[in-house]
C-alpha cells in the first residue's frame, strides 16, 4: 500500500505569493514555500538582521556627515565683571582694578566645512563597505532560517508520514487479531495464535500514540520558528506521493558556491572596510584642512548690537602623536590578517558542506529506490503470510514476522525520503540557494 507523505509538492516549485500567507490564528494551512515566506517576514532573528543592517546604513550616514558643512545657530546673552590686573598680569596708573559689569548679547549662526581630509574620506568609504558587508550577514540569517524551516517542516512531514504508516499498521494489527479470534471461535485456531495478535495489536497501538506526540511537538517547534501565534493549529497542506521525490537542480561546483555564499561575501566586504580603515590611518599623518567661521549680532543688549564675524582657514597638521598612529597600524594589519584566515577556514568549510551534501543526494536517492522495493516486498509478504495462516496452512507466527518485516520496510521508506529531501536542502544551503530554492 503506497504511502502518501504530504508537503513534498513544494519541492517541485509551487507558486506562491505573500498575500495568501493565511493570518496568524484558528488555524494555518501551510505549504513548505509559505511556511519559509512567513518566517522570513517575521523570524526575530530575520528582524534583527534587518535592524542590523539599518544601523549600518545609518553608521555610514554619520561617517559622510563629517565630509559635508556643519552649520549651528547660537544666542547668548551674558553679564561679565572682569579683573583687569588679572587679565594684563599687573595694575596699571589711572585704570580701576576690574571692568564691568556689562551686558553683552550675541546672537548668529556659526559653520565650518572640512576641505582636505583623507582620513575622513576613507571611514566613509569603510563605512559603505560595512554596510555591504551588513546586507551579506542578512542574507546568511535568511538562508539560515529558510533551512531551518525547511528541515523543520521537513520533519513535520516525516512525522506525519510515521502517523500514517503506525496507523496503517495498527489497523492491520487490529484486522489479523480478529481475524485470528474468529479462526478460533470457530476451532480453527488456537488460543497462542490468538494472544500472539493481541500482543502485536498493543505494540502496534503504543507506537501509534508516540508517533501522534511526535507530530505535535514538531508542529510547536515549526510554529516557534514561524513567530505564529502559539494558540494556532498548524496545517500541512502540501501533498505528494512519497514516491514523487523532488530533482535536485542545484549548481554544485565550488566556485559557483564561493560566489553565492552570502558569508563570503560578508568577509569580502569586511576585508575591503578594514583596508579602507588601514588607509584612513596611515592618511591621517597627512595635513587637513577645514574652513571655520561665523556671523553674530553683538552688542550690549539686543538693541545696541552691530553684525560682527569671524572666518578662518584651520591646517591641521600632526607632528607627534604618541605611537597611537603606529599602533592602530599594527591593528589594522592584525584585522587583515584574522579576515584572510577566516576566509580561509570558510572556504575549507563550504567545500565540505558541498560534497559531503552532494554525497548524501546521490546516496540517498538511490536509498529511496531500495525502500520502495522493500514496502512492496513486505506488503507481499503479509498477504501471502495472512493467506497461508487463514487456510490453516501455517500458525500466526509467519504472520507477526511478516508485520515486523513491514514496519521496518516503511520505516525506511520514511526514513530515506526524509534524507533525500533533507539532503537537497543541506546542498542548496551549501551552495547558497536556499532563499533562491524554497522561497521565490
Amino acid at each position: 500500500m503506497p504511502l502518501v507523505f504530504a508537503g513534498f509538492a513544494a519541492f517541485a516549485g509551487s507558486a506562491y505569493s505573500q498575500d495568501t500567507i493565511p493570518p496568524q490564528s484558528g488555524t494555518l494551512h501551510l505549504t513548505l514555500h509559505a511556511a519559509v515566506e512567513m518566517a522570513l517576514r517575521q523570524n526575530p532573528q530575520v528582524q534583527i538582521a534587518a535592524l542590523n543592517l539599518a544601523e549600518s546604513v545609518q553608521n555610514k550616514n554619520v561617517a559622510r556627515s563629517e565630509l559635508l558643512p556643519q552649520a549651528k545657530l547660537e544666542a547668548s546673552d551674558a553679564v561679565v565683571r572682569a579683573n583687569l590686573d588679572a587679565e594684563f598680569g599687573g595694575s596699571f596708573a589711572g585704570l580701576p582694578q576690574h571692568l564691568g559689569p556689562f551686558q553683552v548679547f550675541a546672537a548668529g549662526p556659526q559653520f565650518s566645512m572640512s576641505v582636505l581630509d583623507l582620513s575622513l574620506w576613507r571611514r566613509w568609504q569603510a563605512a559603505g563597505e560595512n554596510v555591504n558587508a551588513s546586507d551579506a550577514d542578512r542574507e546568511s540569517v535568511r538562508e539560515q532560517i529558510t533551512l531551518l524551516v525547511v528541515s523543520q517542516y521537513l520533519g513535520c512531514l516525516r512525522a506525519a508520514a510515521d502517523v500514517r504508516a503506525a496507523q496503517s499498521r495498527a489497523d492491520l494489527a487490529k484486522a489479523l487479531y480478529d481475524q485470528a479470534n474468529d479462526l478460533q471461535q470457530h476451532g480453527a485456531g488456537t488460543g497462542i495464535d490468538t494472544l500472539r495478535s493481541n500482543v502485536e495489536l498493543r505494540n502496534e497501538t503504543q507506537v501509534l500514540l508516540v508517533a501522534q506526540t511526535t507530530e505535535r511537538t514538531s508542529l510547536y517547534g515549526l510554529a516557534q520558528l514561524l513567530n505564529a501565534d502559539p494558540n494556532a493549529t498548524i496545517t500541512l497542506d502540501d501533498a505528494l506521493s512519497f514516491f514523487e521525490t523532488p530533482d535536485a537542480n542545484i549548481e554544485q561546483s565550488l566556485a559557483a558556491a564561493y560566489a553565492a555564499r552570502p558569508e563570503m561575501r560578508a568577509l569580502a566586504a569586511q576585508e575591503r572596510a578594514a583596508a579602507d580603515e588601514k588607509r584612513a590611518v596611515s592618511e591621517s599623518r597627512w595635513p587637513s584642512m577645514r574652513i571655520v567661521g561665523n556671523w553674530d549680532y553683538e552688542g550690549l543688549s539686543s538693541t545696541t548690537g552691530i553684525p560682527t564675524y569671524n572666518y578662518a582657514v584651520v591646517f591641521d597638521a600632526p607632528i607627534f602623536t604618541g605611537g597611537r598612529i603606529h599602533a592602530e597600524n599594527i591593528l589594522s594589519d592584525l584585522e587583515l590578517k584574522k579576515i584572510a584566515q577566516q576566509r580561509q577556514d570558510l572556504e575549507n568549510q563550504i567545500a565540505v558542506d558541498v560534497k559531503t551534501a552532494a554525497a548524501e543526494l546521490a546516496s540517498a536517492r538511490s536509498e529511496v529506490d531500495v525502500a520502495n522495493q522493500g514496502v512492496s516486498l513486505a506488503q507481499q509478504e503479509v498477504q501471502q503470510a495472512r493467506d497461508r495462516f487463514s487456510a490453516g496452512v501455517a500458525n500466526n507466527i509467519e504472520v507477526i514476522q511478516a508485520q515486523d518485516a513491514l514496519a521496518r520496510a516503511s520505516d525506511n521508506q520514511i526514513t530515506a525520503l526524509y534524507s533525500y529531501n533533507q539532503a537537497r536542502a543541506d546542498l542548496a544551503r551549501s551552495t547558497g540557494q536556499m532563499e533562491s530554492l524554497y522561497a521565490k
